[in-house]
């Protein structure tokens, strides 16, 4: 079977891995470089509670799943690699400022619920003044700079062909089917098309109109602190404040504004002001850290803010986009499952279908 992906992110990469290593004959265009968007600006939390709440729906289901196949998932592009990706399962602290914070929390499973002395005496760094804390030693983190050229080293590796600077431009349908895709470079003939290319993934010539969902970018903003002079970091991710922090070797990654700004992944003064106050209004000692770094990355995120993952209503193309916030922590099971797809079996996941819109 030969197959062409479109987008050389987490999920793309991924999901081509997964098909080299099922015999396909796999190629990845990459519009830049790969893994240098959305992946390479996420935060990296694998946070099925932090993202999912006490929620009981179809992408909580496949959240929580996902985060179960990490430890393997992270263990298996190591090895294909021969590089390290940091996953480390180091749980996080969701912290209540308030008592109305605190009671928002009453519903959660899976977790531990601390008063404001036990969630000190986990991250003595917090706050005097919290109203409480919510304790999920599962939670999970990936350096996501690391995974995404380990991801590409292994694919290759594997034997699939990584083109980049090659943007795909148009697609050639005939008969309701997917037969081609140009680029500027020349015209690809495949078995099956994915597109996985983000908040980029709505925006290709020649195919049927709304066979491919309406994929908008929302602009997240993230810095990275770090003392003056040598200081302990937080033991865990903290979430809270409308912020989250995330300890990554002498840094401190916060994040993230959501904004809706169309393409511009420019970074502002008052963005990383507002992420600082928040981290402060946690961890008051910050105030003296120094900015290190800022930049922003850009979610894909579908009309009803649930994937998009599966066929289109176009044969043979198919569509693995819409994570929003979660494309790290899904990655291993949109890889198995849009992979299975591609290849004739797995299973529909009918909240995910591209063709419910």
């Amino acid at each position: 079977m030969n197959v062409v992906i479109v987008g050389a992110g987490v999920a793309g990469l991924s999901i081509g891995w997964r098909l080299r290593q099922a015999g396909a004959k796999v190629t990845v265009l990459e519009r830049a470089q790969p893994a240098q968007a959305a992946t390479w600006a996420a935060a990296g939390m694998i946070a099925a509670a932090g993202e999912m709440g006490a929620a009981q729906t179809p992408m909580a289901e496949f959240g929580h799943r996902s985060a179960s196949l990490w430890p393997g998932f992270a263990s298996e592009i190591e090895a294909a690699s021969g590089q390290q990706i940091g996953y480390r399962q180091s749980g996080a602290l969701f912290v209540a400022r308030t008592a109305a914070d605190l009671a928002g929390f009453k519903n959660w499973t899976g977790v531990e619920h601390l008063d404001r002395a036990t969630a000190r005496a986990r991250e003595p760094l917090l706050a005097t003044d919290i109203a409480g804390a919510l304790w999920a030693p599962d939670e999970a983190q990936v350096d996501t700079r690391a995974l995404g050229a380990a991801l590409a080293t292994a694919f290759v590796r594997a034997g699939g062909i990584l083109s980049v600077n090659e943007a795909a431009i148009r697609f050639e349908v005939r008969d309701n089917r997917s037969i081609a895709l140009y680029t500027p470079f020349r015209r690809y003939e495949a078995d099956a098309f994915i597109v996985a290319a983000g908040a980029w993934s709505g925006s290709f010539g020649g195919v049927p109109e709304g066979a491919l969902p309406t994929i908008r970018p929302v602009k997240g903003e993230l810095i990275a602190i770090q003392p003056k002079s040598p200081k302990a970091l937080p033991r865990q991710v903290v979430w809270g404040n409308n912020v989250y922090l995330v300890p990554r070797g002498d840094r401190l990654i916060i994040g993230a504004t959501m904004t809706e700004a169309g393409f511009d992944t420019s970074v502002s003064t008052e963005a990383a002001n507002w992420l600082s106050s928040r981290a402060i209004g946690l961890v008051p000692s910050l105030t003296t850290w120094e900015v290190v770094e800022r930049w922003a990355g850009l979610r894909p995120a579908a009309p009803d803010g649930v994937p998009v993952l599966g066929r289109t209503k176009v044969e043979g193309l198919f569509v693995a986009s819409g994570q929003f916030r979660n494309g790290i922590l899904f990655a291993p099971a949109v890889a198995t499952a849009v992979s299975q797809m591609v290849l004739g079996g797995g299973v529909e996941i009918a909240a995910f279908d591209p063709r419910r819109f």
